[in-house]
């Protein structure tokens, strides 16, 4: 099963993919319309043949921010949309990235795609042991 992994965010979106036990980052997507940036990843889902995503939450106004994301997207994608709590996935992501050697500025632009992978990578762990 191929999995979208979405870091939720008010300007970009980092975004990961699963096509098996682990997740990678894959990449950034920048917007300003959220209903382009929803075209954007309905056309990705197509030509990727996703068929589940899973959205990062977080607490407080975000996470009602992305509860609102999710479901719209659910409706728009006609897949499964998931949510799974991403506390602490960005300061562990710049962990990690520092602790690979990975440049200060390649950290940066894909931060938000190591933090989606993350994301995933916690629910394939958490559907394997539970």
């Amino acid at each position: 099963m191929i999995l979208l992994g979405i870091d939720y965010g008010r300007k970009k979106m980092g975004l990961a993919l699963s096509d098996g036990p682990l997740a990678e980052p894959y990449k950034i997507l920048r917007y300003e319309d959220i209903e382009i940036l929803s075209d954007r990843i309905a056309k990705l889902v197509g030509d990727l043949r996703i068929e589940k995503v899973v959205v990062g939450i977080s607490e407080g106004k975000m996470a009602e921010e992305t509860k609102e994301f999710t479901k719209n997207l659910e409706e728009k994608l006609q897949l499964p949309v998931v949510l799974q709590d991403e506390t602490l996935t960005t300061h562990e992501a710049q962990d990690l990235s520092i602790k690979a050697g990975i440049k200060r500025k390649k950290r940066r632009s894909m931060e938000d795609a190591y933090s989606a992978a993350l994301i995933l990578q916690s629910y394939l762990d958490s559907k394997d042991n539970g």
